[in-house]
């Protein structure tokens, strides 16, 4: 069916783009190199639009374009180029000339490749996909690790002995039911055990979420969670190594009791009165663990959770790259486990979507902590955060950090970052505002944040944006 120019002015009303939608202005021509690029990133993403011809900025006025008047031809070249099919065609909206190019999803289990790179969207930017992404890709159409069972022929004695079935009612708060029938009936019913014809197996997610002991379930045993206590701020000394034992919803509560009793205590001054506090704050610790959890990639062998304290900070690391860009975790979200953490929602281990990083960021703000980092090494994601530090010992990098974070926080509460916000953020005093500013400009000038140029030229008003917003 041909494209309206109603259906373009449909597209053009979206508020952003996203991985199924791209706009080009391309009044004239437009590399057919880029093109060939956005075509395979796109297909990637599962299939979309690229229009030529259209503002990327709202309120996204027709351009009109003058490239590829031919678009049976393009089209061609496209197919002998990527060896996929893109149907192009010219729609004439009364504003001008657009050109569409509808773009399919690649097949299951297969990546599109151009110039030996794998293209994917980040923001507006294409880049290389990561080699977590293309091994989930390539893994599309086999067995879900999780879902496969690890342990098979079980009696039904045998499965409440070694699943904590008490903590999982407990948490899901249901009425335990009188009869071990009832029992075996819900954990199927959430697929955590599967009843076959030679008795009862045990999937690898029911052992990993309820285990009483998870060296009971060889396959997953190594996936246990890790606590490393070091005692100074280096590897060099290292007091505690502990593997987890139980199952990460039917001991999350221990987890993270034990790593809060291995926190160092941090000395600080409120109102003229020196305090003893711990180094981090529990929430921090629980959110961080909880998405560590979660979001970790089972295909990673032989790596589990490491959860590491030293005096200064406590870093908590998982298995894998994430499934968005590091810069985004305040406002973004994608599991790459959503079964998992849908169950550890319901069973109270972590909250709503999307919403731990936003409570780690708000609390270290609470406890005006250096803003945590958050990078990523060889396969793996590491989450870092510090203790107490004065604003004077802050680093550049950190000032900048506790700026874009502040921004991003504020951003997706339905707010906007001031410099009376920041100074209130970093706990420095009204006449500490030039200082602030200087943050301000540094983290502008390193693109992290924007002044909102809705609130005109005025300083004194001045408000301002995450560099996505």
């Amino acid at each position: 069916m041909p494209t309206t120019p109603e259906q373009i002015d449909l597209w053009r009303s979206v508020p952003k783009e996203h991985q199924q939608l791209e706009f080009k202005e391309a009044k004239l021509q437009y590399d057919t190199g880029k093109l060939q690029d956005y075509c395979v990133a796109i297909a990637n993403e599962g299939g979309g639009q690229l229009l030529l011809g259209v503002a990327n900025k709202l309120p996204r006025p027709i351009t009109g374009t003058q490239a590829f008047p031919d678009t049976n031809a393009i089209a061609e070249r496209l197919f002998a180029w990527l060896r996929f099919r893109v149907d192009v065609e010219s729609v004439l909206h009364p504003d001008g000339r657009v050109v569409v190019f509808h773009i399919p999803s690649r097949p299951k289990g297969t990546a599109y490749s151009h110039d030996g790179k794998y293209l994917m969207r980040s923001g507006e930017e294409l880049v290389p996909m990561s080699e977590d992404r293309l091994r989930a890709i390539f893994a599309e159409g086999e067995p879900d690790w999780l879902e496969e069972p690890s342990i098979r022929h079980l009696s039904a004695q045998d499965v409440v002995s070694l699943l904590d079935t008490q903590t999982y009612f407990e948490l899901r708060k249901l009425a335990y039911p009188t009869g071990q029938k009832g029992v075996l009936e819900r954990l199927e019913h959430d697929r955590l055990i599967e009843h076959q014809t030679r008795g009862y197996s045990i999937k690898r997610l029911g052992a990993l979420l309820l285990a009483k002991r998870l060296s009971d379930f060889p396959d997953v045993s190594r996936k246990a969670a890790r606590v490393v206590v070091y005692s100074g701020k280096s590897k060099v000394d290292t007091k505690l190594d502990q593997p987890g034992e139980r199952g990460y919803a039917s001991g999350f509560r221990g987890l993270v009791r034990f790593v809060m009793e291995q926190l160092p205590q941090n000395e600080v001054i409120e109102d003229a009165i020196r305090k003893e506090q711990k180094l981090v704050p529990d929430i921090v610790v629980r959110e961080l663990i909880a998405n560590a959890l979660i979001h970790q990639d089972f295909t990673v062998g032989g790596s589990s959770i490491m959860i590491e304290v030293y005096s200064d900070r406590l870093e908590i690391s998982n298995p894998g790259h994430p499934m968005v860009p590091e810069q985004r975790f305040i406002d973004g979200y994608q599991s790459r486990n959503e079964r998992l953490a849908d169950l550890m929602r319901r069973m109270g281990v972590c909250e709503e979507k999307g919403s731990g990083i936003d409570k780690v960021v708000h609390s270290v703000e609470v406890f005006q902590l250096p803003a945590p980092e958050f990078t990523t090494t060889h396969k793996r994601t590491v989450a870092v955060v510090y203790g107490h530090r004065q604003f004077e010992a802050m680093t550049r990098a950190d000032r900048i950090r506790a700026c874009y974070q502040h921004a991003a926080l504020k951003r997706v509460m339905g707010d906007h970052m001031t410099n009376r916000s920041l100074r209130e953020r970093f706990g420095l005093a009204e006449e500490k505002s030039a200082l602030v500013s200087q943050v301000i400009a540094a983290a502008i000038e390193e693109g992290a944040v924007k002044a909102d140029e809705t609130v005109g030229g005025s300083r004194r008003h001045a408000r301002y944006l995450p560099f996505w917003a």
